[in-house]
């Protein structure tokens, strides 16, 4: 079929807010979700315009500011609008409006964005932080922007906010995270106009660059050629929210053909240049082929519907596989501590306490008291009370070996502490580093690389303590330490690693992220993969590119957490202090008043303004905020947006609490000095310092035996209690 009516038209067209010139849209049937989950949501129509600015400063010695306002609303289109310019004006008035589709119940945060026009490149003045869910559904509201009390600078705009009640779209929340409906379009290239021509020529190509934004594949390259062969290229795909406002821009380049090379009229035509063209993609109908026809060739559009299910798991409860661990780890706990606390009588499965065996990083230090510490623990008794295992950096080390063996706490830790000092003492570093080695990093990044995975310097240092702590390369997988849990046998280990954000300190923004053998994922959202799919590229919550498993020494690069620090981390360690370089290197973000005074809910945040930073600050923050060594994998939350109330659900539980002066004191606890035996960096002990920590490790643990048993004996009672309170009570 020939392009629809519109075909062309831009989104933000002023004669028609959603862009939909000449196609009929169908209301979606109501499908009933598991209310948790999946349900119907409305989508709403934004209306913006921008009305004026005044008093704007001067934009240099000569003129006034020739000042323009864009607009981008990333959860509605990955694509930014603008007004026009107003050259040379202190009191610009533009009176222009913009219409935007948002998803109710996601957090709308619009970018306000002020623009001084310049010849090289534009100037950023100012950003305002708007929260859509400040307007009123079915009002519209006048409001001003104090930008700058002091000069009296404001930015006027007006805001409407109605249902489209004949858009229902189906998502996926836990309350905190939304998952939206995905359309998948295939993009496919003829030209059998170009077999005209009969007599023989010669094969030559041209691309055309296919780009899509905020869609999972952003942009692709297609090439052709004027074989006479030639007909219909293979597809491309592009995946994309459905109710979002995307568009296909293609880049068609001039295409230089020298006679020589070829005859043929249609490639002779090919000199003169095509322009871009823009596809709408909320025109083309569902299920149905677009045809759109060219001089050169014809373009076969078709958009369809992707499922709906979930390769990513949103909730906060456990998940299956891990409560079967717990059913029968209870049964292991009930046991032990029937024997260590010397009970008369069995445990209850609700009267089994959940104990956790926590522990922090510390490179070679940490996986030597480690070891010793579950040594200790296993002499007590108390090794099968403990239902959980958390390591951090080097405890990981230790505990991805313990799990190479399926019943590794069932055996004398004695032996695997015995094992990892062999290993320690030895001095292995320049084995590390020898020619056969080498080329056998190389093989193993260009064959990871081959596979998809993004190449850092942690994977290369995954496989130095592979070599540091292994005799030979370990095939080890996350998902291979499932036979550990099988039967209950061990406590359930969880790995844990910072996230972290390019160009922020630590300090200002960090986040936990759990390994198990079952699953990968940030609590703080309730998001979760399965484990033998971290590294997998998503998008919505579905599975787009699956990669292989990682071995497990990639992933000790990963949960190494010293890499997550950059130069102002390191600063802040070094001096504590960073109010300095703060100054130097973060946007200046503040609250703004607004005019009229809306009401607020705790859901809703704050309007703000952000002064972006100068040139030299802009360096100093490439400078200081640099990690060079930090893990890139792919986000298994591309594509996904923050729910509209998550401030009022389980993520605003998990904000960075600091300790109270008394903690602070608890924990001075130094080993040794930084140029000591034990300094983190110290990846080999000599036998003396290695037994030294072990030992001292152990008599820790020994010495706190009372107090580790009165604390177990405490939470059994405390489970009793609870369960006694939940018995119905006979009336006298």
């Amino acid at each position: 079929m020939e392009s629809p009516a519109g075909f062309h038209e831009d989104l933000n067209s002023k004669t028609d807010p959603l862009g939909n010139v000449g196609t009929k849209w169908t209301k979606q049937q109501a499908v009933q979700w598991d209310a948790n989950y999946k349900e119907a949501s409305l989508c709403y129509l934004l209306t913006v315009r921008i009305i004026r600015m005044r008093n704007l400063p001067q934009g240099d010695f000569l003129s006034q500011s020739d000042c323009y306002v864009s607009l981008w609303l990333p959860t509605a289109s990955a694509e930014k609008v603008r007004t026009k310019t107003i050259k040379n004006c202190r009191d610009p008035v533009w009176n222009e409006t913009f219409y935007f589709r948002i998803q109710s119940q996601v957090k709308n945060v619009l970018e306000l964005a002020i623009f001084d026009e310049d010849i090289v490149q534009d100037d950023g003045h100012l950003i305002v932080l708007f929260d859509v869910a400040k307007i009123p559904l079915g009002e519209t509201i006048f409001m001003k922007f104090q930008l700058n009390p002091q000069r009296r600078e404001e930015l006027e705009a007006e805001f409407t906010l109605e249902n489209l009640l004949h858009l229902p779209e189906t998502i996926i929340t836990n309350g905190v995270v939304v998952s939206r409906e995905i359309s998948c379009l295939e993009v496919q290239v003829d030209r059998r106009k170009w077999k005209k021509k009969k007599e023989k020529t010669h094969s030559t190509k041209h691309d055309l660059t296919f780009s899509v934004k905020g869609s999972f594949e952003e942009t692709q390259g297609l090439s052709l050629c004027c074989d006479p062969s030639f007909h219909l290229t293979d597809p491309i795909l592009f995946h994309y929210a459905k109710h979002s406002q995307p568009q296909l821009d293609i880049t068609v380049p001039k295409m230089k053909i020298l006679p020589s090379f070829c005859a043929c009229m249609p490639c002779r035509a090919g000199r003169s240049r095509t322009g871009p063209l823009t596809v709408p993609l909320n025109l083309l109908p569902f299920d149905q082929e677009v045809i759109d026809k060219h001089r050169k060739f014809d373009l076969h559009f078709k958009t369809k519907q992707c499922r709906e299910d979930l390769d990513m798991r949103l909730g906060f409860e456990l998940c299956v596989e891990e409560q079967d661990f717990l059913h029968k780890r209870k049964k292991v706990v009930a046991a032990a501590l029937k024997k260590v606390l010397q009970l008369e009588e069995d445990l209850q499965d609700d009267e089994v306490p959940v104990v956790a065996f926590m522990t922090t990083g510390g490179g070679t230090r940490a996986l030597t008291a480690m070891y010793a510490h579950l040594l200790s623990i296993q002499k007590l008794n108390v090794l099968d009370c403990i239902s959980y295992i958390t390591g951090l950096s080097g405890t990981t080390w230790t505990m991805s070996n313990l799990y190479e063996d399926p019943d590794w706490s069932q055996k004398d830790m004695e032996a695997s502490v015995s094992d990892a000092r062999k290993h320690v003492i030895k001095n292995k570093f320049l084995a590390c580093f020898s020619v056969d080695r080498l080329k056998y990093y190389v093989k193993e990044l260009h064959q990871r690389k081959q596979e998809g995975h993004k190449i850092c310097f942690t994977d290369l240092w995954g496989l130095i303590i592979e070599a540091m702590l292994h005799d030979g390369e370990d095939h080890h997988k996350l998902t291979d330490q499932q036979q550990a849990l099988s039967n209950g046998q061990n406590p359930l280990p969880i790995y844990l690693v910072l996230n972290v954000k390019d160009k922020i300190s630590n300090r200002d923004f960090r986040e936990w992220m759990e390994f198990t053998p079952y699953e990968v994922g940030l609590l703080k959202y309730g998001a979760f993969i399965r484990a033998e799919n971290f590294g997998s590229e998503f998008f919505m919550g579905r599975l787009m590119k699956k990669l292989p498993e990682s071995r497990i020494c990639f992933l000790e690069g990963i949960w190494s957490s010293v890499f997550s620090l950059n130069l102002m981390d390191a600063w802040y360690i070094s001096f504590e202090s960073e109010e300095f370089w703060h100054k130097w290197t973060q946007d200046r973000v503040i609250d703004i008043d607004e005019e009229p005074v809306l009401p607020t809910r705790p859901s809703e945040l704050n309007t703000r303004v952000v002064s972006p930073p100068d040139s030299l600050s802009t360096v100093f923050r490439d400078v200081f905020m640099l990690r060079p060594a930090v893990s890139e994998i792919h986000n298994f939350l591309k594509g996904c947006q923050m729910h509209n109330n998550y401030l009022e659900n389980e993520f605003s539980r998990w904000k960075g609490v600091k300790r109270s002066p008394s903690e602070m004191a608890e924990g001075e606890i130094d080993v040794a000095d930084i140029n000591g035996s034990y300094n983190i960096n110290n990846l080999r002990y000599s036998e003396e310092d290695f037994d030294k920590l072990a030992k001292l490790s152990y008599y820790n643990v020994q010495n706190n035996k009372d107090l580790i048993l009165q604390a177990l004996r405490i939470a059994v009672e405390r489970k009793k209690q609870h369960r006694n309170s939940l018995k119905p009570h006979t009336p006298l």
